[in-house]
């Protein structure tokens, strides 16, 4: 999920530290010495430039400069036993972290992003000020994700038209259940004057009705 985020700047890692603030630390209080933003502040930023596991995430935090770890708020043991989240700290943060609270954190800040680049600077042409956002909803099997003891899992995505963002995903148990989940997919994103496109499956009598209702996001950061 966090490949979605694309470059990240000192900017956009300051941005995105509000985001990632909403995600619950399931850690004892006793212990930490990272804070989780940082931990995932440090995962996004190595994700995002190639890393693809453990070992490289780890890496990519040896690897960055004293500036950037400062932006990203690691702090630095005063008698530098430690630099930056180690893989085993990495390991143990990803493997009990909520990953819906991760996936909804990330999908508010590109919806966001998303909203403010298509603010325009000036008053818009007739022709651009007829033009709806739009945003599909699709359901798809996620590649490589089978196990022997289980089958592949299932995300159900908003996926904006036009420039291709994510803005928001959830886990399904099977296809069949994907419109079970729509309106939670879709509730934390502030749909007014958009159009929602997406397959008949959703096509039923109470989702189109919670569509037709204007509505405001339910959540934020």
């Amino acid at each position: 999920m966090l490949v979605k985020l694309g470059p990240l700047d000192t900017g956009r890692i300051a941005d995105l530290r509000p985001y990632f603030d909403s995600v619950p630390d399931p850690r004892a209080r006793r212990g930490r010495w990272y804070s989780l933003t940082a931990i995932l502040l440090v995962c996004a930023c190595a994700v995002v430039s190639g890393a693809r596991s453990i070992d490289e995430l780890a890496e990519w935090g040896q690897r960055a400069s004293n500036a950037l770890l400062a932006v990203i708020g690691i702090r630095r043991h005063l008698l530098r036993w430690r630099r930056t989240p180690a893989p085993a700290t990495i390991g143990r943060v990803l493997g009990a972290v909520d990953g819906d609270a991760l996936d909804r954190a990330v999908g508010a800040y590109l919806a966001d992003r998303h909203r403010a680049a298509g603010e325009p600077a000036q008053a818009p042409s007739p022709s651009a000020a007829g033009r709806s956002r739009a945003i599909a909803v699709d359901g798809k099997a996620l590649k490589g994700s089978a196990r022997l003891a289980a089958t592949r899992r299932h995300l159900l995505s908003a996926v904006a038209h036009g420039t291709v963002v994510t803005l928001a995903q959830v886990e399904v148990g099977a296809k069949t259940n994907e419109t079970t989940h729509f309106r939670p997919l879709l509730a934390p994103l502030d749909l007014t004057g958009t159009v929602v496109t997406f397959d008949a499956l959703h096509s039923v009598k109470a989702n189109i009705s919670w569509l037709s209702r204007p509505r405001r996001p339910t959540t934020s950061p």
